[in-house]
């Protein structure tokens, strides 16, 4: 997606016992002036991240010092969720499951072209009496 250009250790993954709550950093400039933070949730499509799941991301980046941060979903965030990080100092996106693939194919992480389609129309200069 373009951040942290593409010097080596612009991202970092983390998310092993004991990261704090982060689950990756990613540099947002080449210079690796300002740090986005990641927390990524694999959950079932019917199990939504709660405001408490959130609540604790915003408490890793208070204790980081941090005032960026994107929390990703293979499903969905509740409607408290939403409304809390919504009303933060902080500035904390969500990135639900649909947004993610968006994202996926957009950028063609993690996708693979399966088939592509080729559409022709005349050339009606080619048929035209100035040849």
């Amino acid at each position: 997606m373009g951040y942290g250009g593409s010097h080596e250790n612009a991202a970092m993954q983390l998310g092993k016992s004991g990261d704090g709550g982060i689950d990756g950093i990613i540099d947002e400039d080449r210079l690796g002036l300002d740090r986005i933070y990641l927390q990524a949730k694999r959950y079932a499509n019917h199990v939504a991240v709660g405001r408490p799941e959130i609540q604790g991301f915003l408490g890793s980046l208070v204790g980081l010092g941090a005032s960026k941060g994107v929390f990703v979903t293979t499903s969905t965030f509740s409607r408290p969720a939403v409304d809390f990080a919504r009303g933060i100092q902080q500035r904390v996106i969500l990135i639900d499951g649909a947004r993610l693939t968006e994202l996926m194919v957009e950028f063609g992480i993690g996708v693979r072209i399966n088939r592509v389609v080729e559409v022709k129309r005349l050339d009606e200069d080619f048929f035209s009496e100035d040849n």
